[in-house]
C-alpha cells in the first residue's frame, strides 16, 4: 500500500493515497511520538469515493460507478497538517441539472500508540492505560490516560454534523443542481498554537540544479521546522519516526542552513542547552554538561521502556554544540551561552576523554545506541575485515569536531568572555590535539585516515567517509589533507552520485548498507566542503555535480541515504530499501554547497555560483 505523507511543524499524517488512513502499519496522525488517529476514512453515501488524482494537500475523487456511467459529483479533499492539528476540507460538486442528497461521514479512531512500538520487530509494550470517549456540542474528544501520562484527540466539525457517535460524524446535505457543499473538520492533537515558524530561504542561484535542490531543500526544511520550547524555533531530524530535537542531526542541520535561515542555530542551541546534561545517570548515557542525543516524549520513553526521553547516547553532539555557537559570529548569544557552553567544554575534558584518554571517546556497551558517533548502526564503525569495533572507541571525525569545536570556543572566549586564561588552555589544548592526531590515526600503508583507534591503541583501518569530516574541520595539514581528498574523490569512495560510507573493494564494504557503503547526502556534502577547504576545487566540482544529479532523479529531494552503486553499474540512484525522506541535514545539504563551492572550477566546467 502506498505511503502519502503531509508535514508540518512536527506533526505528521501518513495516510493511503485516497487521504484515508487505514487500520494497518504506521499510518495515522503522529505528534511526539504518539498516534492521535489510527483510523481516519471518508465516505460518501456510504462508500469511500476512489482517487483521480493528487497533488500535495489537494485530492481529486469521485464516486465508484459503472463504466459508461458518469459520477454524479466530484470530491475535493484538501488536508493541511500544522502544529498539533489537521484541518480537513471536502468540497463536493454536483454536475447534475437536479439536486442531489448526499450524506458525508468520517469514520475514527485513536490508539494512542507509542511510534517505538509501530516502527520496528521489537516486543515493545502496547498501550496499557485507560481510553475514553466524550461527545461535545460540535464533535468527540478521545483520551488516554496512564497515570501521569495523558493525551487526547479532539475532532471538531465546522458545521453542525447531522450526526455524531464515538467513532463517526455525518452530514447529509441536498447539493443544488450544478452546485456544491462544503464540509470542514479539524482534528486536535495539542491544545494551543506556537508562534508561526519562520521560513527557510532559497537563496537565488543561477545554476539551475543547485536551484533545484536548493528550493527543494528549503522548503523541506521548512516542514521539519518545530517549536524550540523557549518562544523559537528549532529543527526535527526527519520523518517519519525522527520528528524530534536530535543533538547531532539539529546541530549540523543549522551548521549547514546558517545563511538560509540564520534564526534556526540560536533557536537549536537554546533548545539543546535547556536540556543539557546535569548529573551522572548511566540508564541515559547522561553526564553533567554533555549536549543530549534525542528528546522523546511518547509513552514508552516517559515510563522507561525505551531510554530515549532524553537520551544522552552521543559523543560528538557536545563538540558539534561549540562549533555551531562559535560559527554564528553572534556575540550577544555567546555571552548569553556562557554557562552552557563552558558546561560543554569541561565535559570533553572530564567525562569525554580528553584530559585523562586524550581523545574524545565512547563505549559501545552503554544503554540505547551501540555506536555514538554519527555512524551509530551496531556495524558502523569496523574494521577493513567487516569485524566491528567494540569497547572504548575514539572515531577520526569526532576528534575533528573537537578540535574545532576548541579553536572556536577559544575565540569566544578572547573576544566576548574577557578570558585570555581559558582560551589559551583551550588553544594549547587543539594544537596538542592536531599533532597526536597524526600520530595515532594515520594510515601509512594507505595514505589516509584510520576510521577509528581503540582503547589498546589499535587502528580501526576501514577506509570510510570520516575522513571527509576531518578535511572540513582543518585538523590535518595540506599536504596530507590534498592526499586524503584526492582519494576520496576516487572512484573507489565516489560513486558517481556521492561519497560511500565505506571505499569499495574492502570486505567490509556493502552497497546496500547503511554505514558501510551506502551514499548520505550530508556526509557527501561536509566532504565537498573539506575539499574546497583545501584548495581542492575541481575536485569539490565534480563530487558536488554528482550530489546534485542525484537530487535531480529524486525530484531535487535528497533521502537521508543511497545505495552506494556506481553510475557504472546502473544509470540512476539506487534507493536504500529504509531511508527515511524528509531527512534535515539530507535537505539542508545543497544549502551547504551552495555556501562552501567557488565559482572558480576547471576549464570547461560551469560554475557553480557562491
Amino acid at each position: 500500500m502506498t505511503v502519502r505523507e503531509l508535514l508540518g511543524e512536527g506533526t505528521l499524517l501518513r495516510t493511503d493515497t485516497s487521504g484515508d488512513v487505514p487500520d494497518t502499519d504506521t499510518y495515522g496522525l503522529f505528534l511526539d511520538d504518539t498516534r492521535h488517529l489510527s483510523h481516519w476514512e471518508l465516505t460518501v453515501d456510504g462508500t469511500r469515493p476512489r482517487l483521480l488524482a493528487g497533488n500535495g494537500d489537494e485530492l481529486v475523487l469521485a464516486p465508484w460507478t459503472r463504466r459508461g456511467t458518469d459520477p454524479p459529483c466530484t470530491v475535493f479533499r484538501r488536508q493541511t497538517v500544522r502544529y498539533g492539528r489537521l484541518t480537513e476540507r471536502v468540497r463536493i460538486v454536483n454536475h447534475r441539472a437536479e439536486p442531489v442528497r448526499l450524506t458525508v461521514s468520517y469514520r475514527f479512531a485513536a490508539d494512542f500508540a507509542d511510534q517505538f512500538a509501530l516502527r520496528t520487530d521489537r516486543d515493545h509494550p502496547g498501550p496499557a492505560g485507560v481510553r475514553g470517549v466524550r461527545r461535545t456540542g460540535d464533535g468527540v474528544r478521545l483520551t488516554y490516560r496512564r497515570a501521569d501520562f495523558h493525551r487526547a484527540t479532539t475532532l471538531r466539525a465546522g458545521s453542525p454534523p447531522s450526526e455524531v457517535h464515538d467513532a463517526g460524524l455525518s452530514w447529509t446535505s441536498e447539493v443544488p443542481p450544478r452546485g456544491e457543499v462544503t464540509v470542514t473538520v479539524e482534528v486536535r492533537a495539542a491544545t494551543g498554537v506556537p508562534p508561526a515558524a519562520p521560513a527557510v530561504v532559497a537563496e537565488p542561484t543561477g545554476d539551475a540544479l543547485l536551484a533545484g535542490a536548493v528550493a527543494r531543500g528549503a522548503a523541506d526544511l521548512s516542514a521539519l521546522v518545530i517549536p524550540d520550547g523557549a518562544g523559537g524555533h528549532t529543527v526535527a531530524a526527519g520523518s517519519p519516526w525522527f520528528l524530534t530535537l536530535f543533538g547531532r542531526d539539529s546541530l549540523l542541520t543549522a551548521t549547514f542552513a546558517r545563511t538560509a535561515a540564520p534564526w534556526l542555530a540560536a533557536g537549536t542551541l537554546r533548545a539543546l542547552a535547556a536540556a543539557q546534561g546535569r548529573t551522572v545517570d548511566p540508564s541515559r548515557v547522561e553526564e553533567p554538561g554533555k549536549i543530549l542525543h534525542e528528546r522523546r516524549r511518547g509513552e514508552l520513553s516517559h515510563f522507561g521502556h525505551v531510554p530515549y526521553g532524553r537520551y544522552y547516547g552521543t559523543v560528538d553532539a557536545t563538540p558539534l554544540f561549540l562549533m555551531l555557537l562559535a560559527e554564528t559570529g553572534d556575540d550577544a548569544l555567546a555571552a548569553e551561552l556562557e554557562t552552557p557552553a563552558r558546561a560543554a567544554v569541561t565535559w570533553m575534558f572530564d567525562h569525554g576523554g580528553l584530559d585523562r584518554l586524550g581523545w574524545l571517546v565512547y563505549r559501545t556497551d552503554g544503554a540505547g545506541l551501540v555506536h555514538q558517533c554519527w555512524k551509530d548502526s551496531a556495524r558502523g564503525i569496523c574494521f577493513r575485515s567487516g569485524e566491528p569495533a567494540h569497547g572504548r572507541l575514539a572515531v577520526a571525525e569526532v576528534q575533528a569536531y573537537a578540535y574545532a569545536a576548541l579553536r572556536g570556543t577559544a575565540g569566544i572566549a578572547r573576544r566576548v568572555w574577557g578570558d585570555p586564561g581559558y582560551a589559551d588552555r583551550l588553544d594549547g589544548a587543539a594544537t596538542d590535539l592536531r599533532a597526536r592526531f597524526v600520530r595515532d590515526f594515520w594510515l601509512d600503508r594507505d595514505d589516509f585516515v584510520a576510521l577509528a583507534r581503540t582503547e589498546d591503541g589499535r587502528q580501526v583501518d576501514a577506509l570510510a567517509s570520516n575522513a571527509g569530516h576531518v578535511l572540513w574541520t582543518g585538523l590535518l595539514d595540506d599536504d596530507r589533507a590534498t592526499r586524503v581528498g584526492r582519494r576520496l574523490a576516487g572512484p573507489d569512495f565516489f560513486s558517481g552520485w556521492g561519497i560511500r560510507t565505506v571505499a569499495a573493494g574492502q570486505p567490509a564494504y556493502h552497497p546496500l548498507s547503511y554505514h558501510t557503503g551506502g551514499v548520505w547526502p550530508h556526509d557527501t556534502a561536509i566532504t565537498v566542503a573539506g575539499l574546497a577547504r583545501h584548495g581542492l576545487h575541481a575536485e569539490a566540482d565534480t563530487v558536488a555535480r554528482g550530489l546534485l544529479a542525484a537530487a535531480a532523479h529524486h525530484r531535487y529531494r535528497l533521502p537521508e541515504v543511497f545505495a552506494g552503486f556506481g553510475r557504472d553499474e546502473h544509470p540512476v540512484p539506487v534507493p536504500y530499501p529504509h531511508a527515511c525522506s524528509v531527512q534535515a541535514w539530507a535537505a539542508a545539504a545543497p544549502l551547504l554547497l551552495r555556501r562552501v563551492l567557488r565559482a572558480a572550477t576547471p576549464p570547461g566546467r560551469r560554475p557553480v555560483p557562491h
